[in-house]
């Protein structure tokens, strides 16, 4: 199954995809048509018979919109967090928030160096 091969493959893949997915989101609305979906998982070699694709579609599209998030398909193949990951998750997500004073998504070397002194 796909869950089996990424296990095995590891993080590398699964944030690579993440990257790919983003990239991909010309919208940026968070969401990738099933073409998009069936071509990043060839770039990524992971590669399944048809049948076994439409399956997977149907499970991640379960609102039947055509379109499939990045949330859902790693939510449908690793489960939920679990409690101590969640709270590491919140951590990070408000660290991040306090250094991208403009709110860009990004944050240059020069606003992480007005919070953090390496000293």
């Amino acid at each position: 199954t796909l869950r089996e091969t990424l296990s095995k493959r590891g993080v590398r893949v699964i944030t690579g995809l993440g990257k790919y997915f983003r990239n991909v989101d010309k919208n940026r609305n968070g969401f990738l048509s099933q073409a998009d979906f069936k071509e990043a998982l060839k770039v990524f070699h992971l590669e399944i018979p048809e049948g076994d694709f439409e399956s997977l579609w149907l499970t991640l599209d379960d609102s039947k919109s055509d379109k499939v998030d990045y949330g859902e398909f790693t939510r449908a193949v690793f489960g939920e967090m679990n409690e101590h990951r969640k709270s590491f998750v919140r951590k990070v997500s408000f660290a991040y928030m306090k250094l991208d004073f403009s709110k860009t998504g990004s944050v240059p070397m020069v606003d992480i160096r007005k919070c953090y002194c390496a000293k």
